[in-house]
């Protein structure tokens, strides 16, 4: 992107990604353990948390580039 088209920056998307840098340095970019730490918060803080009614199914992509329910 050349310098005349440059997008403005926006400051609540800047500090969302500086949120997310530090966050991943603080777990050594380890997103297992991220998780676990956001899972320890909400259960801690007592707020609600989704819960989606079927679980997700993997998915088994097949040498013709479909991907079927495995």
């Amino acid at each position: 992107m050349s310098k005349a088209m440059k997008k403005p920056i926006d400051p609540v998307i800047e500090e969302i990604h500086e949120t997310r840098r530090e966050i991943a340095q603080r777990f050594g970019g380890d997103i297992h353990r991220i998780s676990e730490d956001a899972r320890r918060r909400q259960s801690r803080e007592g707020r609600p948390v989704w819960h989606p009614k079927t679980a997700n199914q993997s998915l088994d992509q097949t040498a013709d580039g479909i991907q079927r329910n495995a």
